[in-house]
C-alpha cells in the first residue's frame, strides 16, 4: 500500500490491508483514521476488519466515514483533534487518500495553520487534487 507522507507526523492512503496495518504497527504508527464508509466499495475489508488489525499491531482507530459531499465541520474537527492528540504517527485512508487529505487541509485552514490559497498547492505537491477542500471552504464561509 502506498503511503503519502504530507508531514512528519501525518500521511494518507488509499485501502490498506490487514497486512498493510500490521506493517504500519512495526513501523510505529500510532493511529489509523478510517474515513471510509463500510460497503463503499465490493471487497473492501470494513471497519470491524480494520479495527481488529489496528488493535492487533498496536495501532489506535478511529473510524470516521465522510463521502466528499457529506464533510462536516464536527467532523473536520473530530479528524483535527485526533490527530493533534495522537502520540505519534497517524495514517489516515479513505479509497485514494484524497478525502483523508481534504479534512487534514480543511482542519489546517480552520486552525489557521494554513493559508485557503496554500490549499491546491499542497495537493499538488502529494499528488491529490483538493479543488473540494476549496469548495467546501466557500459553502462553509471558512
Amino acid at each position: 500500500m502506498k503511503r503519502t507522507i504530507i508531514d512528519p507526523k501525518f500521511s494518507v492512503a488509499g485501502q490498506p490491508s490487514p497486512d498493510d496495518i500490521a506493517a504500519w504497527g512495526r513501523e510505529g504508527v500510532a493511529l489509523l483514521v478510517n474515513n471510509r464508509p463500510d460497503g463503499e466499495e465490493p471487497g473492501q475489508p470494513g471497519s470491524g476488519t480494520e479495527r481488529r488489525a489496528a488493535e492487533a499491531a498496536g495501532i489506535g482507530y478511529l473510524d470516521l466515514p465522510v463521502t466528499g459531499p457529506t464533510i462536516s465541520r464536527a467532523a473536520v474537527e473530530e479528524f483535527r483533534a485526533a490527530v493533534a492528540a495522537a502520540p505519534g504517527p497517524v495514517v489516515a485512508h479513505c479509497r485514494s487518500g484524497t478525502r483523508s487529505l481534504t479534512l487534514w487541509a480543511l482542519g489546517e485552514v480552520l486552525a489557521g495553520r494554513l493559508r485557503r490559497d496554500e490549499v491546491l498547492e499542497v495537493g499538488t505537491r502529494h499528488g491529490f487534487d483538493l479543488s473540494g477542500a476549496l469548495r467546501w471552504l466557500d459553502a462553509n464561509g471558512a
